[in-house]
């Protein structure tokens, strides 16, 4: 099963603070080690929020509000995309990680969804089409 780990931003991450070299160094072993073990598919930290934007969607209208938001608790400092066999594993692989932040914070794990969840309104035709789609992405 593949999942998404999330590390949530805290005030520091929002700050735009960057991790000391004790914990680049600390993060980048376990990166290592989660690549070793075949885990890790992918994976980046991101920028504060107020280098973003939203788009929020209400039927057909759509509009655009720049960063930063306001709730930090809400907002992801960073992912990573893992190959596991179970949510158990991937709670196992959390437990290890160095703290993302330096700081509380916390990681969410996230499913993701597979073709078989969507049932039979995901039919051999759009499960075709997908498949082509993929094989033409950095995910293929």
């Amino acid at each position: 099963m593949k999942v998404m780990v999330f590390v949530k931003a805290n005030e520091g991450t929002e700050a735009g603070q960057m991790p000391s070299r004790q914990l680049i160094e600390e993060m980048t072993a376990y990166n290592e080690e989660l690549v070793e073990a075949g885990v890790m598919i992918g994976g980046e930290g991101l920028h504060p929020s107020s280098r973003g934007v939203r788009v929020h969607f209400d039927g057909e209208a759509r509009t655009v509000s720049d960063g930063p938001f306001a709730e930090t608790k809400e907002l992801v400092a960073g992912y990573w995309l893992w190959q596991v066999e179970s949510l158990d594993e991937a709670v196992e692989w959390a437990r290890k990680c160095p703290n993302p932040t330096g700081a509380e914070g916390q990681l969410e794990i996230r499913p993701i969804f597979e073709a078989d969840d969507f049932g039979e309104a995901f039919t051999p035709e759009l499960r075709e089409r997908e498949e082509r789609m993929r094989s033409r992405t950095a995910q293929g």
